[in-house]
């Protein structure tokens, strides 16, 4: 082979692995920092991992919502109006969060199927509803209660 093709060879294998690892490591991380969505159903029904990071919503039932006297732990339920999620929090909760209202609570399903979060969003103004709670509830039939008028 001739020198010169051989180098050009070379050069360009050199670039392919470069970049294939590039690649790699990029799918790698992505693949570490994904939060995918799990509705109530599906956590019930297993569906969820279990010590993976996890996106959980729904409407926080009515009467579910647990404060503890002497720490900021908060226990409360989710559902989707199927079926229902404990979740438990350590932390402020939004201002915007209340019961019968939409959220979605970032954190890792536990053995006892409860999810831990680490971070609770709540809707930021009456009308919105997360897109991901949303489509849920219109999945099992439900669709998303008004807001009651305040005044």
């Amino acid at each position: 082979m001739n020198p010169l093709r051989r180098k050009r060879l070379i050069i360009i294998l050199a670039i392919l692995v470069g970049v294939g690892a590039a690649v790699g490591l990029a799918l790698s991380a992505l693949q570490q920092n994904i939060n995918l969505f799990y509705t109530p159903t599906q956590i019930a029904n297993g569906e969820a991992p279990q010590d993976t990071r996890i996106r959980a919503g729904g409407m926080v039932e009515a009467g579910s919502l647990q404060r503890s006297g002497d720490s900021l732990d908060v226990k409360f339920v989710v559902t989707d109006f199927n079926k229902s999620v404990p979740i438990t929090y350590r932390g402020i909760l939004p201002d915007l969060f209340r019961e019968g209202q939409g959220i979605v609570a970032l954190g890792k399903l536990n053995a006892d199927g409860v999810v831990v979060a680490d971070e609770v969003l709540a809707k930021h103004d009456e009308k919105y509803m997360p897109p991901e709670v949303t489509k849920a509830l219109k999945d099992s039939g439900q669709s998303a209660p008004t807001p009651a008028k305040e005044g």
